[in-house]
């Protein structure tokens, strides 16, 4: 367990105890010591995130200040949060951060130069988060974790449920409140009231989203592989139109899965791992990503499962449909270890329900 120089007191936590950059099997012991979720049959970790099974998209706010305040389009999707209620909220989540064991997680995120990349730190009350971050973001060598220095830092409290009144947050008709804050002036996003662990990863690509065309860079939702001729494929599409299997096909180089930057050399991953959708997924038609499902490391979130034989029951909708595997994109054979590609030869564009507009798949001419 390495701890960086840059400890949390330069933020001003400390928790009642502090664990750095666990081991995937430590945290896991730690995950299943807390009661935070089960093993599975094939050895997979799994944790039910009810009542969030999904992301909280109208919980989700930008914080409005000056150094970003021109450079964002408000509205629906960009909720604004004004700093006199962030700063509270931001207050009240250390101080109750500072009331439990803490696990600390330094990652990066973007497949690209080391000047590019972009370290992220993790801070959790939860240990299994923290290793749903592993198997999602880039993972530093452990010579790089001593002096680590984040440029992006989160802090993560599932538990503890902003006051809308208080904090300026949402307040929901019925049912717990959540909060996900991005204040860019100060490199921090909190997640609080939520379990969801899309969110963490989700925060992150919103930041990217914001700095990479300041930048001249392209931020991609898509998965993207590459063929023996090193011939790039991009393929962009919403939840569950299939980027996941189509680009983890065995004859090519899977890059990733879901999120991507394009810049003048090419295209490159943001992310080490891969966030599958396991709804009905089957041996025979994905057998690739299936495979991860029994691998050790692998982190489901709210897949139906037996409580005595802890078989998987991966066509039950019973906790939600958006059934999820978290795992390191090596867990897939023909992953490209580099995580770029070259200028995209073929862009798919992939529709589950199009109302007539395009075919499932569609093959476009430049016009």
């Amino acid at each position: 367990m390495i701890h960086s120089t840059h400890g949390l007191g330069e933020i001003g936590l400390t928790g009642i105890k502090q664990t750095w950059n666990p081991s995937p099997a430590a945290t896991l012991e730690m995950a299943l010591a807390r009661g935070e979720g089960k093993l599975t049959q094939g050895g997979a970790f799994l944790a039910v995130t009810s009542p969030f099974t999904g992301r909280s998209p109208n919980d989700k706010f930008i914080v409005k200040e000056p150094g970003s305040e021109d450079q964002v389009w408000w509205g629906k999707v960009n909720r604004p949060l004004e700093v006199k209620y962030y700063d509270v909220l931001e207050a009240d989540v250390k101080a109750y951060l500072n009331t439990k064991e803490l696990l600390v997680r330094d990652l990066y995120a973007m497949a690209t130069n080391e000047r590019r990349r972009l370290n992220v730190r993790l801070i959790s009350e939860n240990a299994w988060h923290t290793l749903f971050a592993y198997n999602q973001f880039i993972r530093p060598y452990p010579a790089d974790l001593a002096d680590f220095e984040p440029s992006f830092t989160i802090l993560h409290a599932p538990e503890f449920h902003p006051d809308p009144d208080r904090h300026g947050t949402r307040k929901p008709p019925s049912g717990p409140t959540a909060v996900i804050a991005l204040n860019f002036a100060r490199r921090t996003v909190l997640i609080a009231g939520t379990r969801y662990a899309g969110e963490i990863k989700k925060s992150i690509f919103t930041a990217l989203n914001y700095l990479l065309p300041l930048e001249g860079m392209f931020p991609m939702h898509c998965a993207a592989n590459v063929g023996p001729q090193g011939d790039t494929a991009l393929f962009f599409g919403l939840s569950g139109t299939g980027k996941t299997t189509l680009s983890a096909d065995y004859k090519r180089g899977l890059i990733g899965d879901d999120e991507h930057g394009w810049g003048n050399s090419g295209v490159f991953n943001f992310e080490g791992g891969c966030y599958a959708k396991v709804i009905r997924l089957s041996a025979e038609a994905e057998p690739e990503i299936y495979a991860t499902l029994s691998m050790f490391g692998t982190v489901l979130e709210n897949v139906a499962m037996d409580d005595e034989s802890r078989k998987l029951d991966l066509d039950s909708e019973a906790i939600t449909e958006n059934t999820r595997a978290a795992y390191p994109i090596h867990f897939i054979p023909n992953y490209a270890a580099s995580g770029m590609g070259s200028h995209p030869k073929n862009v798919l564009f992939l529709t589950a329900d199009a109302f007539g507009v395009l075919p499932p798949v569609a093959r476009l001419t430049s016009e």
